[in-house]
């Protein structure tokens, strides 16, 4: 299972980079999503990107996966509590690559406990050694983590109500 440890290490690693090069963007996407001022929301900022980071570095150490999982699922279950706070606002909460103010829908909500339950399994998996294939499936399951965020992205498709439209 080090292909999830790497989707996840990938994932935060890219969403720490975000947080760096859009980085006026989201310090006001914190701010709107954690309800404070800029000047607390780029601390904020620091602090979850950091945070990723370290988780990120960790998933990529055997001896400290369970670690670096544990920190990402907290990081990921901060998200969705925040995001859950904010359900039916339409606002740009960060989470694409692309700046769009979109409402905040279940989706959204499910999308951040799914990560955050996803980085428990890994704490609790035994450790596996990389192999060679583990890099391919991660960047497999990347590719359809953000295939499936621009499909939550779409503004209004028929089959969206479905998946729990913000009330």
């Amino acid at each position: 299972m080090a292909a999830l440890a790497l989707f996840c290490a990938a994932l935060l690693a890219a969403s720490a980079l975000h947080k760096v090069l859009a980085r006026a963007r989201m310090i006001e996407a914190t701010a709107r999503l954690t309800g404070v001022s800029p000047v607390p929301a780029q601390l904020l900022l620091i602090h979850a990107g950091t945070l990723e980071l370290v988780a990120a570095g960790c998933l990529l150490v055997p001896p400290l996966r369970t670690a670096g999982a544990v920190i990402a699922a907290l990081v990921w279950a901060a998200y969705a509590l925040a995001l859950l706070r904010r359900r039916g606002e339409t606002l740009d909460c960060g989470c694409d690559l692309a700046a769009r103010s979109k409402p905040v829908s279940t989706a959204l909500v499910l999308r951040a406990a799914g990560l955050a339950v996803l980085a428990a399994i890994v704490a609790v998996l035994p450790d596996a050694p990389f192999t060679l294939d583990a890099p391919f499936a991660a960047a497999g399951l990347l590719a359809l983590y953000l295939g499936a965020s621009e499909l939550l992205a779409i503004p209004a498709p028929h089959w969206k109500p479905s998946l729990g439209k913000a009330a």
